[in-house]
């Protein structure tokens, strides 16, 4: 069963800050939730009656004195965060505090045996709060009443093969990919103590994830970062296709330009982004410039986000954005086109969205268990 316990107000405030905390005493659970000694005393001993708190050992003071320590209890539970990669299927288990409890990771094609694992790892009787699911797409909600579903076939049937693996009465909360990576840098990465940013994917597709204010931009469709949808070509007897600008910076139109010019002296093409970019950091001539160019066409593009938002930083992620071959290019050609933007590489790597998505997953499952905390002390 997904849903909490009835909590008095001030017995759900303290869970919230337990799972922040991960452990605390009574003293410290007081000042960081703001109640007195007497108030804590009693949610302790509710939540411990819930099975949501337990004693956890103790501590000394520096009076010689020493303090119970309280950590998560059983009945807590925890939450599940899955990724449908362009290729590969990540999965992680937590705990509301963030631990990790178990993870999985396997081709696309077996997204529900990823998820299956990951479930069969979890402690037997303990309730699974929440479930975020990461998507390469806009979502929306569904025409059936049941929930949320991508809004496009981008990634409407992976969702569908997965979802006959996650537990039935859980709250599934899909996310696109791109926000739950930005989240990430913002806790986790580059983004570190920055509170507005642009976190720019550049991969197989493109996207951007918009932080403001320490909070993921949305906008009024879910759909705020879909750098695909921006006007390309735009030229006088050029119209623009829809996604055309995805086709042109993506990592296929790279290989493809790879293929195009590729000297037949230099031994045979790179079948794959990684290649390509693995050859010029060798130092091999045709590579480099394939790179160069890369990199002056994700400098406009981020010019174009700076344009917009004027965010202060963009970091750069995904397959190919990721790799700091890009940054001399991409700073140069932002520097030309517009105002000074600080640029760097993500360095979370391919469990961004993940781990973005697990943090969700965390933040939802607090809110499964305190939401019905109304009432009354």
């Amino acid at each position: 069963m997904a849903e909490g316990p009835r909590l008095t107000e001030s017995a759900g405030a303290v869970f919230a800050v337990l799972t922040q905390a991960g452990s605390a005493t009574r003293p410290q659970l007081a000042s960081l939730a703001g109640l007195s000694k007497p108030t804590v005393s009693a949610a302790v001993a509710e939540l411990e009656g819930a099975g949501l708190a337990t004693h956890a050992g103790t501590a000394s003071s520096g009076t010689g004195r020493s303090a119970a320590v309280y950590g998560l209890g059983p009945a807590a539970g925890s939450v599940l965060a899955v990724d449908l990669g362009p290729a590969r299927t990540r999965v992680r288990a937590c705990a509301l505090d963030g631990t990790l409890l178990a993870e999985a990771d396997t081709p696309r094609t077996r997204a529900a045996d990823a998820v299956r694992e990951a479930l069969a790892a979890l402690p037997a009787g303990a309730p699974l709060r929440a479930i975020v699911v990461a998507v390469g797409d806009v979502t929306a909600p569904d025409l059936a009443g049941t929930g949320m579903r991508p809004a496009t076939a981008k990634a409407g049937p992976v969702f569908d093969a997965v979802s006959v693996a996650l537990p039935p009465g859980v709250p599934v909360h899909l996310e696109n990919n791109v926000n739950c990576a930005a989240l990430a840098e913002l806790h986790e990465g580059a983004a570190r103590g920055r509170h507005t940013f642009g976190y720019l994917r550049i991969g197989v597709g493109i996207g951007l994830g918009v932080v403001i204010g320490g909070h993921v931009l949305r906008g009024a469709n879910g759909a705020a970062g879909e750098l695909a949808r921006l006007p390309y070509p735009w030229d006088d007897g050029r119209e623009p296709r829809q996604e055309a600008l995805e086709a042109y910076v993506g990592s296929q139109a790279l290989l493809r330009r790879a293929a195009e010019v590729w000297p037949e002296t230099d031994g045979p093409c790179p079948r794959t982004a990684e290649r390509l970019f693995a050859l010029a950091a060798q130092g091999r001539e045709p590579a480099q410039a394939l790179v160069a160019r890369h990199a002056t066409d994700v400098g406009r593009l981020a010019a174009a986000v700076a344009a917009v938002l004027d965010p202060g930083l963009i970091v750069l992620g995904g397959s190919t954005g990721a790799d700091p071959q890009l940054l001399p290019g991409v700073r140069a050609e932002l520097g030309r086109l517009s105002w000074p933007t600080e640029v760097v590489s993500s360095q979370i790597g391919d469990l961004g969205t993940v781990l973005g998505a697990a943090r969700l997953a965390v933040a939802k499952g607090v809110q499964t268990v305190t939401e019905g905390a109304r009432v009354k002390d």
